[in-house]
């Protein structure tokens, strides 16, 4: 086995810029000379440097902190206390002080979790106002974004997307159909959102087998845990240079003895954004949405329930999907219930539930087939997203706007609960043990009609599993973790069975039902080791955890026009196994913070999309011909994954009241199938560095990123060009005296991004050689807390 990791052989250049051009297509790219030159290292020879790296940015921290001690130019920081719950159910009884808001631009490490766990807190999602939740998350090192459209763009973990990451609100499942296809977005908006929780790498233990490529959990606080007395709001507002789009969203926390109150909102709109070739056709988004909660709170827990209602009316740019002027019309309707009590038993230590039942559906719109708006082409959509600019469209009912057609409709009904139970820690001759066991359940029922119904009819999906945690704290400087799940998943449809060539023979396809069922288990067993010098930890984690297919991966058998695909799924897929290694050193306080693994994984039976190089039209019979949908197989092999991250700061100097530093970031994945191909859709590797000033009041930070070209690519697909993305931000805190209005604290600030103007392709996307990103963006934002 050998890992193959090109580092540049040079600084990083300059890409070129392609002269403005105007029209609705943009050419596909051709590979350029990013990636020449390169070396290639052997695994062994990458942990290695891996760990030499780590130990002596380890290094480095302690001859800051020495230095720090002995002459005072290094700032000492108190950190604020970041709860990280996603990861385990074990967790530590909260203290004064825990959950605070981290500083503005502070990396944020969580120490105690064995899996590496990234946090977007609050400061960082009003300072870069994200319409998605993949945008939100996508400057993580080894997390990335299918930026499929600005409305739809999904997380992307170490090359891993749609049914393999598990979204996250509140602790309950809130994919939607996501998972079914690029073009459909996750029904959250990480406006409202008090943190993001990114867990890298396999999380099937709690959240189900499907997590295999990790999870993204997002906490709004809807449903509160703590007291609160007496009433705070906040209101944050955003607008936005090349999509001349605006954001807005607000929450108010209320209380008064026993009870607490949450409400919130969020409403974005935007136009077509600009690129260096111009405006991107079709890319406008309007959504919305508004949530309210409440908790009774007592001193052994709490319970609450909260109901939340979104929208979002998004248009699908590239190709043929801008052409037909397609967009999507979703809208979902969620309740969770949640709730944790503390019984103060000498065995229990608490008893934590989640549950939660969501109905969602929309409708794909567009011109019909045949009836291209050639006109679109010069026409600007400002804010206007097929003539719902001045009204808020009804989403119980919406209908098509003047000459569109209705495509698709999709429906998605879901319920899900999950219980915890918690032991009190006891003490053993080893050390002091702590653990949780839990069971978990979930139904599916996925239905489409119109042009979807012919890509997947009505399917079920049930689970129940139980799983448990147990964590064995050695010393202060040992830790170990084992946990195991083990389920059972039954997937209910229709399959049809399709010519091994799937090219038509002049048979008429046949649907018969078919049920599967799986048993997928999971096992993992983590060791972490404080090391003795400057607060350094260690941890090594091994997993064996298997995911069951999905109905879309069993029974897909037809046309997706808004993401340009016809379909084909396999009846007769076994379950996906992945056995996972990895290592990492990581560093939460002083002046230098940082956090670094290296993983790899080895799958049998990696399910996959593969494109098969046949193109088809609305139904299987036009396949094999010269029509616009791409024909893909759901296929499975054996794969290889192995990559790295890092991210780290470095507080060089003491500047008035602040520190000015450096920070630095790099992620590469590699992913080879066992017949020697390349696995589809990888992204690409990225390497950046900056400086920054941060201070109670200030946060400036100048950051400059370079993605290398993805040249290694699988069949049927195309190379993908590097650029370069300079980002650059400014943000002031002002905190108010009592005023009349109760305004106590006021946050504005800018942000630019791709100052540059580089022409940007996300290599995860499969509209890259149609849709670039977008070009040079400054964003303005302000956020007023009472």
């Amino acid at each position: 086995m050998s890992l193959h990791i090109p580092f540049p052989a040079a600084a990083v250049a300059a890409s070129s810029h392609a002269a403005p051009v105007t029209g609705r297509r943009i050419a596909a790219p051709t590979a350029t000379g990013c990636g020449g030159g390169l070396s290639r290292l052997r695994a062994g020879k990458l942990a290695g440097a891996a760990v030499v790296a780590l130990a002596v940015a380890g290094h480095a921290s302690g001859a800051a902190g020495e230095e720090g001690a002995g002459s005072g130019n290094a700032q000492v920081i108190d950190l604020p206390t970041i709860d990280v719950t996603a990861d385990t159910p074990v967790t530590v009884r909260q203290t004064a002080g825990a959950g605070q808001e981290a500083v503005p631009g502070m990396l944020i490490v969580p120490l105690r979790s064995f899996a590496p766990v990234s946090v977007v807190s609050r400061s960082d999602i009003e300072r870069n106002q994200p319409q998605s939740l993949g945008e939100a998350v996508a400057d993580i090192p080894g997390v990335s974004a299918t930026t499929f459209a600005p409305g739809a763009s999904r997380p992307v973990i170490r090359g891993l997307d749609n049914f393999r990451v598990s979204i996250q609100e509140n602790g309950v499942g809130a994919s939607g159909v996501s998972a079914l296809g690029e073009d459909h977005a996750a029904p959250v908006n990480p406006l409202n959102a008090e943190r993001i929780e990114v867990i890298r790498g396999p999380a099937t233990l709690r959240f189900g087998s499907q997590a295999i490529g990790g999870v993204v959990s997002l906490d709004n606080n809807r449903i509160p845990d703590k007291a609160v007395n007496g009433v705070n709001a906040r209101v944050m507002n955003g607008v936005s240079s090349s999509n001349r789009g605006y954001s807005s969203a607000g929450e108010v926390n209320a209380g008064a003895g026993n009870v607490a109150v949450h409400a919130d909102f969020f409403r974005q709109k935007s136009g077509d954004y600009s690129t260096p070739d111009g405006r991107q056709a079709n890319s406008g988004v309007n959504s919305g949405g508004a949530a309210i909660g409440a908790s009774m709170v007592t001193d052994s827990g709490f319970i609450g329930l909260a109901y939340s209602h979104l929208s979002s009316n998004y248009q699908i740019p590239g190709g043929e999907s801008a052409e037909l002027r397609s967009r999507i019309d979703m809208v979902e309707d969620r309740i969770v219930l949640k709730g944790e009590h503390r019984p103060g038993s000498a065995w229990i230590d608490a008893i934590r539930f989640w549950a939660g039942a969501s109905n969602y559906r929309h409708r794909e719109y567009g011109l019909a087939h045949g009836e291209h708006d050639h006109d679109h082409e010069d026409h600007d959509q400002d804010h206007d997203v097929h003539g719902h600019e001045d009204h808020d469209h009804d989403h119980g009912g919406a209908t098509a706007a003047a000459g569109e057609t209705l495509h698709s409709t999709f429906y998605n009904r879901q319920q899900e609960a999950r219980v915890e139970v918690q032991h009190t820690p006891w003490s053993s001759a080893l050390g002091t043990w702590s653990g949780a066991f839990g069971v978990h359940g979930a139904r599916q029922k996925l239905n489409a009609t119109g042009e979807g119904g012919g890509m997947i009819s009505p399917a079920e999906t049930r689970s129940i599993a139980a799983y448990l945690f147990e964590e064995l704290k050695i010393n202060d400087s040992w830790r170990l973790q084992v946990a195991g799940r083990i389920g059972y998943v039954n997937v209910d449809g229709s399959a049809a069975l399709f010519p091994a060539d799937y090219l038509p023979d002049g048979v008429e396809l046949a649907l018969s039902p078919r049920s599967r069922d799986f048993a997928p288990k999971s096992v993992s067993a983590g060791v972490q080791y404080t090391l003795p010098w400057h607060n350094i930890v260690a941890t090594l984690n091994a997993q064996y955890v298997e995911r069951a297919p999905t109905a879309a991966e069993l029974f897909s058998r037809g046309a997706h026009h808004a993401s340009g695909t016809f379909e084909i799924g396999d009846p007769n897929l076994k379950i996906e196994r992945a056995r996972t290694i990895e290592f990492s050193l990581k560093k939460a306080d002083g002046p230098v913070r940082f956090e670094g693994s290296v993983y790899h994984t080895k799958y049998s039976g990696f399910i996959y999309k593969r494109l098969t190089g046949v193109n088809c039209g609305h139904t299987f019979a036009s396949c094999g011909h010269d029509d616009e949908l791409r024909q893909i197989v759901y296929s499975q092999q054996g794969a290889t994954f192995t990559g790295a991250e890092f991210i780290g700061q470095f507080d060089l100097a003491k500047l008035g009241d602040g520190a000015v530093g450096v920070e630095g970031r790099y992620d590469y994945v590699r992913a080879k199938f066992d017949d020697g191909t390349w696995v589809p859709r990888l992204p690409q590797q990225r390497l950046g560095g900056g400086v920054y000033f941060r201070s109670d009041a200030l946060f400036a930070r100048v950051l400059l990123t370079h993605a290398f070209a993805r040249n290694d690519v699988a069949e049927y697909e195309t190379r993908t060009p590097g650029y370069n993305n300079l980002k650059a931000e400014l943000n002031y805190r002002v905190k108010l005296p009592a005023n009349a209005v109760g305004a106590k604290e006021v946050v504005f600030g800018v942000v630019g991004d791709n100052l540059l103007n580089d022409r940007m392709r996300n290599s995860v996307s499969f509209k890259k050689d149609e849709v670039l990103l977008p070009g040079r963006t400054v964003r303005a934002h302000v956020t007023v807390s009472f």
